[in-house]
């Protein structure tokens, strides 16, 4: 990012992608020489009743690009595949704050963020077994495949642990 803050004129502006396609434009703007970034985040999922960690975009859809008005062609960013549209604001595209772009480039050049698929407090819901459709609250892991939860039953808190499979994050409970 600093070699090109050196340009004269060169600013930030947000691109709207086609959905789920931010990889795909990132990867064609690039190949057009534009300096493009598109931000993401690790984040734990479960998937087939595991714990798995997986890298999504921070701004789905979403991605900045570095031109200058003035130098740079912009009539090519429209028809990229994956482009859906610079945004814009009165017909107009709007820069980006520098110093937005620079906090985003630090955070994401610092110790790279987990998001754990559910936290200590968090609401679930259980799926299977004798406990279907009974909502808990999550205490911790047990392993990568189990997690103990806390139940009311009969008026009595009880620590059990379950299949991570068979659990499902909810809302709060109101």
């Amino acid at each position: 990012m600093d070699d090109n803050a050196t340009r004269e004129g060169a600013r930030w502006y947000l691109v709207h992608c086609k959905p789920r396609q931010d990889a795909r434009a990132l990867e064609n703007l690039e190949r057009q020489t534009f300096e493009c970034l598109r931000p993401t985040r690790r984040v734990e999922k479960v998937r087939t009743g595991r714990r798995c960690e997986v890298v999504e975009p921070l701004f789905p859809s979403y991605l900045f690009i570095h031109l200058d008005s003035v130098h740079d062609n912009w009539l090519p960013i429209q028809s990229t595949r994956g482009v859906n549209r610079i945004v814009r604001f009165n017909g107009h595209p709007l820069p980006v704050a520098d110093d937005l772009i620079e906090g985003i480039c630090l955070r994401m050049r610092g110790a790279p963020v987990k998001e754990p698929y559910l936290r200590p407090g968090e609401h679930v819901v259980i799926t299977e077994g004798s406990f279907s459709q009974v909502e808990a609250l999550f205490v911790s892991h047990d392993g990568d495949e189990r997690v103990t939860l806390l139940l009311n039953i009969l008026n009595r808190e009880h620590e059990l642990t379950f299949p991570l499979a068979s659990v499902r994050k909810v809302k709060a409970w109101t």
